[in-house]
């Protein structure tokens, strides 16, 4: 197997705090986050990924939460001061099967969308309005990436900006022209408010599937580097739900795509629990996704790391940092999607599991990493593909090059 990258790996966790969850904002406790930021430490995860909630830092279209804005200044400086870095994901959106987006995007005369939507402290399924064709909401989205912008310019544990998470199960652009405007803005503005800070774009394995009009050429022309998201377990063209190679795959695919180094932003495996309460027979009856025991999510993180690394990528980010607590088992995305619960590093009493002992393992023989900017490998089973008729099957193309890929991994290891 060729090692693509002779440097140092970044290692880092998504974050939400195992008792708030995705209402830390609203229910902010900084003591909280003082403690798990040490815990994420001490296992020598050194990025941390947050997420604001659109709808807390941003109640109306012309007004962003001066409070969350010196929230998110607290975080950053407990970051800083326990040694790690953080990349605040905007416009949060999409997560855990629900659009959590503020009551303003929402329209009754639109279609009704895949997901539903948390706003004002309820699901909705409503439609939503487009952000990339509506001019009110896009000046409300330049509004914010520039207070972000101002409040963390210059800060010393800003790693990056992140510009949505799998924006695409929110919100698709008409057309690629349309895209590439709206992803030039918002860099743009967190660019020049930021002191030339970083900018990147989660997409996931549905953005290399379909042709969503922002894939990873498009966000190529403004971010600094690419990233993207994989399970294997979510993926129909995948025989086996375990199987890690998806993920340098389609971390390879997106580098390919968009000649941009990649950043695996999203890789996990859901466990049963093993400290009670347990799932409830109702409750498993409504899982959407499998459980596997601790012992296999630690061979899958095993595993994931070493590819991930060898084929190239500037690093991996964990999902996530720990299962949540039974108390917010019945509130969104949680009682919907009971399997979200248990992605956790972490079990919900802070107790590591084996999955976490591999990440600090792994994390400990590695340096904190500079990224290097430059794509630094070729791929012969790329050779003879041209990426810019990809899209014309996307579904296909991604189906052939796997195999194609699964064939030279193969034969590299002979």
């Amino acid at each position: 197997m060729h090692t693509k990258n002779s440097g140092c790996f970044l290692m880092g966790v998504n974050y939400w705090p195992r008792a708030k969850a995705m209402y830390w904002w609203e229910r902010f406790d900084l003591d909280e986050v003082k403690k798990d930021f040490e815990r994420i430490a001490e296992y020598g995860l050194g990025l941390v990924r947050i997420f604001l909630v659109w709808e807390a830092f941003q109640p109306t279209p012309k007004q962003v939460s001066v409070e969350n804005l010196k929230r998110l200044i607290a975080v950053a400086d407990l970051a800083s001061d326990t040694g790690i870095s953080l990349m605040p994901t905007l416009f949060c959106g999409h997560m855990s099967g629900v659009n959590w987006l503020p009551e303003w995007v929402l329209d009754e005369d639109c279609i009704r969308q895949r997901f539903p939507v948390y706003t004002g402290g309820r699901l909705h399924f409503r439609g939503l309005k487009n952000v990339y064709t509506d001019k009110v909401i896009s000046n409300a989205q330049e509004l914010l990436c520039r207070e972000v912008a101002r409040a963390m310019e210059g800060h010393r544990a800003l790693f990056a900006c992140d510009l949505g998470n799998e924006s695409s199960n929110c919100f698709v652009p008409p057309d690629r022209e349309t895209a590439r405007s709206w992803l030039e803005t918002m860099a743009g503005t967190l660019k020049a408010n930021g002191g030339g800070c970083m900018v990147t774009f989660g997409m996931h394995a549905e953005d290399l599937e379909e042709d969503r009009a922002l894939g990873p050429g498009e966000a190529a022309t403004v971010c600094d580097f690419l990233s993207m998201h994989g399970y294997p377990f979510y993926r129909k063209w995948v025989d086996d739900p375990l199987d890690y190679e998806v993920l340098p795959f389609l971390g390879a695919v997106t580098e390919w795509l968009g000649e941009k180094p990649v950043l695996f932003q999203e890789f996990g495996i859901p466990s049963y629990p093993v400290i009670p309460p347990f799932l409830k027979g109702d409750e498993s009856d409504r899982l959407r996704g499998r459980l596997w025991d601790e012992e296999t999510g630690a061979i899958y993180y095993r595993h994931a790391l070493e590819r991930l690394q060898q084929e190239g990528m500037i690093g991996a980010v964990a999902w996530c940092f720990g299962d949540y607590v039974p108390g917010l088992w019945n509130h969104p995305p949680l009682r919907e999607n009971p399997h979200e619960r248990f992605f956790g590093l972490f079990r919900y009493d802070g107790s590591a599991k084996l999955a976490a002992e591999v990440a600090r393992e792994f994390a400990g023989s590695r340096k904190v990493r500079t990224v290097a900017m430059e794509v630094r490998y070729r791929r012969p089973w790329l050779d003879e593909e041209k990426p810019e008729v990809f899209y014309l099957d996307p579904q296909a193309n991604l189906k052939r090059l796997y195999r194609k890929y699964k064939d030279w991994t193969r034969l590299s290891a002979i």
